[in-house]
C-alpha cells in the first residue's frame, strides 16, 4: 500500500511498505523458519543417538550386575559369550541370564548383538547396535570393562 503524505512545505513523500517489501521480508522469515526446521530435525537425530548409546550402556551394566550376584560361575567361565553367537537356551541360572540379556538387547536396539567375557575375575562387556539413522557410521559399539 502506498500512500502520499505532505509534508511541510507541501512535497509529498511516500509512507507504508511496498508490495516489494513485504515479499523480502516473508522470504527472509522463510529462511529463518527452514533454519529452525533444520536444526530441529538434526536435534532430534542426536537426541535418538544418545538414547541409543544409554540403553547400550545399561545393558552392558545389567549383565555386569547379574554376573555379580552369580559371581563363582561368573568366574567359571559360564557367562562368557561371543558376538553373533546364538543365545543359550539351557536351564541355568547363567544360561537363563544371558538368554534374557540378549533377548532385552535384540528388542531394544536395532540390529543389535553382544557379547562378554570373563577372564581373571574381569569383565569386558561389548554391545553394538545399528545407529545409521544418525547419520555417522552404521555400527556403533560400547565396551563396559569391570571387575567382578
Amino acid at each position: 500500500m502506498q500512500t502520499f503524505i505532505t509534508g511541510p512545505g507541501g512535497r509529498r513523500r511516500t509512507g507504508g511498505f511496498t508490495l516489494l517489501e513485504v515479499l523480502i521480508a516473508v522470504v527472509i522469515l522463510s529462511i529463518g523458519l527452514l533454519g529452525l526446521a533444520g536444526l530441529q530435525a538434526t536435534g532430534l537425530k542426536n537426541n535418538h543417538s544418545a538414547y541409543l548409546r544409554t540403553q547400550a550402556t545399561t545393558y552392558a551394566y545389567d549383565i555386569i550386575d547379574r554376573m555379580r550376584a552369580n559371581r563363582q560361575t561368573a568366574l567359571a567361565g559360564n557367562y562368557n559369550i561371543a558376538l553373533g553367537a546364538a543365545a543359550p537356551t539351557g536351564t541355568s541360572v547363567a544360561e537363563a541370564d544371558l538368554a534374557n540379556w540378549r533377548s532385552l538387547i535384540t528388542a531394544n536396539l536395532p540390529a543389535a548383538d553382544s557379547s562378554a567375557n570373563v577372564n581373571a575375575g574381569r569383565v569386558t562387556v561389548v554391545v553394538q547396535w545399528d545407529d545409521s539413522r544418525a547419520g555417522g557410521s552404521a555400527t556403533q559399539s560400547i565396551t563396559v570393562e569391570s571387575e567382578l
